[in-house]
């Protein structure tokens, strides 16, 4: 067994008076902290009613409430039809979903489709059912490359994508009369806690995992969005190989093992679809020309794309091109602005935009929870330190440092990977 954790925990509604800390101690840690939607800067991207694809669907499905009365869909994947599902069911009008991809390219593996994606047809029938039924236009290799409004947004511009994803000259076109806009271009996986734990990274990007879900780091294990992007199903599996693997790390019973196989060959399939889906849905260079110099990069510090080409020149690095610039400075802390920046500026530019996400509280904590935090500490101060020699061993906030040993790969089952 290795050194134990210690993992600080607020439990309770972020929006409560109050909520209750605890200090947990574990012998192994497995991370599923999901991931977010990615959205492309474009002029009035800014605008108040354009919105995240996840955002207008969590409305719709948690609180039965429609983001907009008249709605455009834009991004690229599968995941916009489920999106555009929820919102007619809530009563939204949805005006187009615009694929800036080309789904037919999943037509280039159609026995690996069939395959491995097999229980993922009748889904994506039922989707296409519901657009048809409703009236939706579904338009592939178009995107929304601006937005328009006073107060809110009003209109957008849609335009045709050349396989670079570059605007096709003259092919631009305005919708008026638009009162929100949902846009996805796949997710960006929440890195904080396995960068807090020491965790190798793949790519720059995810999480490097072994057979069994373990990283880098003896007695972590990483599972679901954070090791890449493959839907639910996939991060189900992973997380049950993961807990399998961590509750042997952590001397469970052997019986445990048995189970591992039947859950090992369901993570493969889902992998090998992954990286399907991947190689299926990137993002291209191209929309790096859909900003222009006013276009907000950083919207939590309005740092517009011009002044980021401008103090590009000064930074060596994203924690200098973070102090030039404030990008990354605000509430979100870089999770939304600090992939798109490295992505304007190049990828030589600024090596290192995963440490952004270099920080040690892996969630926003108010000022209230950390007083009350405090005091707590301070009052069990004496009973801790009786209490401490009984603790399993534990490090600090951050973690230990990383275990140099590399993460073993299977061979023919590599991580999946997504642009």
């Amino acid at each position: 067994m290795g050194r134990g954790w210690t993992v600080h925990v607020l439990q309770g509604p972020a929006d409560a008076p109050a909520r209750t800390p605890y200090t947990l101690h574990a012998d192994a840690l497995v991370l599923c902290t999901g991931a977010y939607d990615r959205a492309l800067p474009f002029p009035g991207w800014d605008l108040p009613g354009v919105v995240t694809a996840g955002a207008a669907q969590a409305l719709a499905k948690g609180q039965r409430t429609a983001i907009g009365r008249r709605v455009v869909v834009s991004g690229t994947g599968p995941f916009l039809l489920p999106v555009t599902s929820s919102l007619l069911s809530v009563g939204a009008r949805v005006l187009a979903v615009y694929e800036a991809g080309t789904p037919a390219a999943w037509l280039r593996a159609p026995v690996a489709a069939l395959r491995d994606g097999s229980g993922k047809f009748p889904e994506l029938l039922a989707y296409a059912a519901t657009l048809a039924r409703h009236r939706v236009p579904y338009r592939p290799r178009r995107a929304v490359v601006a937005a328009h409004g006073r107060d809110r947004v009003e209109a957008v511009t849609v335009a045709r994508l050349a396989p670079d994803w570059s605007v096709v000259p003259g092919t631009e076109h305005r919708i008026e009369d638009v009162d929100a806009l949902c846009v996805g271009y796949g997710f960006t996986p929440q890195l904080e806690l396995a960068l807090a734990a020491g965790c190798a990274l793949r790519d720059g990007a995810w999480v490097a995992v072994g057979p069994a879900q373990q990283t880098s780091v003896p007695g972590v294990y990483a599972a679901g969005e954070p090791t890449g992007i493959g839907g639910a199903a996939l991060a189900a599996a992973e997380g049950e190989l993961a807990g399998l693997a961590a509750a042997r790390w952590a001397g469970a019973p052997s019986g445990t093992a048995r189970r591992a196989p039947a859950v090992r060959r369901r993570v493969i399939a889902g992998r090998r679809f992954a990286r399907l889906l991947a190689a299926t849905h990137p993002v291209r260079p191209g929309w790096r020309t859909w900003p222009d110099a006013d276009t907000l990069v950083c919207r939590c510090e309005e740092v517009p794309y011009g002044q980021v080409r401008t103090d590009l020149l000064s930074a060596d690095g994203m924690r200098t091109f973070k102090l030039a610039t404030r990008v990354g400075l605000g509430p979100c802390q870089g999770r939304i602005c600090a992939r798109n920046a490295a992505g304007l500026c190049g990828p030589d530019a600024l090596p290192d935009p995963q440490t952004a996400d270099r920080r040690p509280i892996a969630q926003p904590v108010r000022l209230a929870d950390l007083a009350a935090a405090g005091a707590d500490a301070a009052g069990t101060e004496a009973a801790s330190t009786d209490a401490a020699s009984t603790d399993a061993p534990s490090t600090d906030a951050a973690g230990p440092d990383p275990v140099p040993d590399p993460v073993p790969e299977p061979p023919s089952d590599p991580t999946p990977t997504q642009s």
